[in-house]
């Protein structure tokens, strides 16, 4: 995978601005192209100042980093990581970061929130980049607080192209009963976070972006997917926790800033391989995917198909025994959906169920999950996208669209 990537990056392109001495030849590799940018002089005209009347430019980041939690430290370390390329003529890089007592001290010790148009600097310890907007009590937990943030962006820095990145813990969708035990964007000082409701919401109410991506654990499941499906054409996440580092940010946005012309779809595969390339330098375990949302509600119709099929043989035994072997993760309810299809289809001789999973399970590897790493051989079963399979179902489930419109909660009734 990473070769094709690199052959991509290594071809001949035209580089103005602050990235005029960067060269790219056929010697050149990733990491050496990242290095070139981050030791490039920044020039004074990189960005215009806000407000001022601007063409769209390529791409708009925009990282909405609520870091008002025990995340703090990584919170300020991703936005240096994010300065180490900094804001281009085609790439706008804007983040909001939240802060909070009780945690970090450095780099002023200041609280609430601040937005930054990010620029590149040599200062890997303090933030440099100038402060657009200081929200001295702010809740980052708030959908609506979220949807602010994103058409400001939008209406100051307009792009052709836009990546949602939302910073934060995240819990898919858990097993827990309680509220607060579903979400992403926990505020610890307001007590508040976005549920995988408001998550859609809050896409819609936005606007529609090209990515969302989630640097946040377990986010890359079934049930976010296709509540936000309608918000974004490529989703990007982990099935599995994510390491505290999360992200490094200067991995992919080096890369983009070479680059600037690709679409969303290569720019998922780019988010996808830098997050794990690095994960798997380190020797660490780690999930990250790409799912493309134009697949999920064809995906909907043939897993009715599969589960209607699997139902029908009254084989309770084969789906139960499936369930307890399938790929988990830090949730134990918390299945890959693929590779359960596939466990219960090799247990199965049913000829409608082996005809209907075999559909299902070349749909999701073909169509569905666009681009899928992972390092660590606990996570070889682990194919881009999981799914709630619980022994016990919860009834805060059923508000969910995914189990509105399709009967994965009838399938999870049937099994337990």
């Amino acid at each position: 995978m990473m070769n094709k990537l690199t052959a991509a990056l290594l071809c001949s392109v035209m580089v103005t601005g602050a990235f005029a001495e960067v060269t790219f030849d056929q010697r050149g590799s990733v990491t050496e192209i990242v290095k070139q940018l981050q030791n490039a002089s920044p020039d004074a005209d990189v960005t215009p100042l806000p407000g001022d009347p601007k063409a769209p430019a390529a791409w708009t980041i925009m990282v909405y980093v609520n870091a008002k939690n025990n995340l703090e430290t990584y919170g300020l370390k991703d936005v240096n990581e994010m300065e180490m390329i900094g804001s281009t003529p085609e790439i706008n890089i804007v983040a909001e970061l939240g802060r909070i007592n009780g945690y970090a001290t450095n780099d002023g010790d200041w609280k609430g929130s601040r937005r930054y148009l990010v620029q590149k600097d040599a200062d890997a310890a303090k933030i440099t980049s100038p402060v657009l907007l200081e929200i001295p009590k702010s809740d980052m937990g708030k959908w609506e607080n979220m949807v602010e943030f994103v058409k400001w962006s939008k209406e100051r820095f307009p792009a052709r192209q836009y990546v949602l990145v939302v910073w934060n813990h995240g819990s898919g969708w858990s097993k827990k009963s309680e509220e607060e035990g579903k979400g992403i964007s926990y505020d610890d000082e307001t007590g508040s976070h976005i549920t995988t409701q408001q998550l859609a919401q809050a896409l819609q109410s936005a606007g529609k972006i090209d990515i969302l991506s989630m640097d946040a654990c377990l986010m890359q499941m079934m049930e976010v997917a296709y509540e936000a499906r309608k918000g974004a054409d490529y989703i990007v996440a982990s099935e599995e926790t994510e390491p505290g580092d999360g992200y490094t940010y200067n991995t992919w946005l080096g890369p983009l800033a070479a680059k600037p012309g690709m679409g969303a779809a290569e720019m998922s595969k780019l988010m996808v391989d830098a997050y794990t390339d690095h994960y798997q330098q380190i020797n660490q375990g780690a999930t990250q995917s790409s799912v493309n949302t134009a697949s999920l509600e064809k995906l909907s119709r043939l897993t009715d198909e599969w589960t209607a099929a699997v139902m029908a043989t009254g084989n309770t035994a084969a789906a139960v025994a499936a369930r307890t072997k399938a790929q988990a993760f830090y949730y134990s309810s918390n299945k890959d959906l693929y590779h359960f299809v596939k466990l219960v289809n090799d247990a199965t001789a049913d000829a409608a169920v082996k005809a209907k999973g075999a559909e299902l399970l070349e749909y999701i590897k073909g169509s569905v999950v666009y681009h899928n790493r992972v390092t660590g051989a606990k996570y070889a079963n682990a194919t881009g996208l999981a799914v709630y399979l619980p022994s016990s179902y919860s009834a805060a489930y059923d508000g969910l669209a995914w189990a509105k419109d399709s009967n994965w909660d009838a399938f999870m009734k049937w099994i337990k």
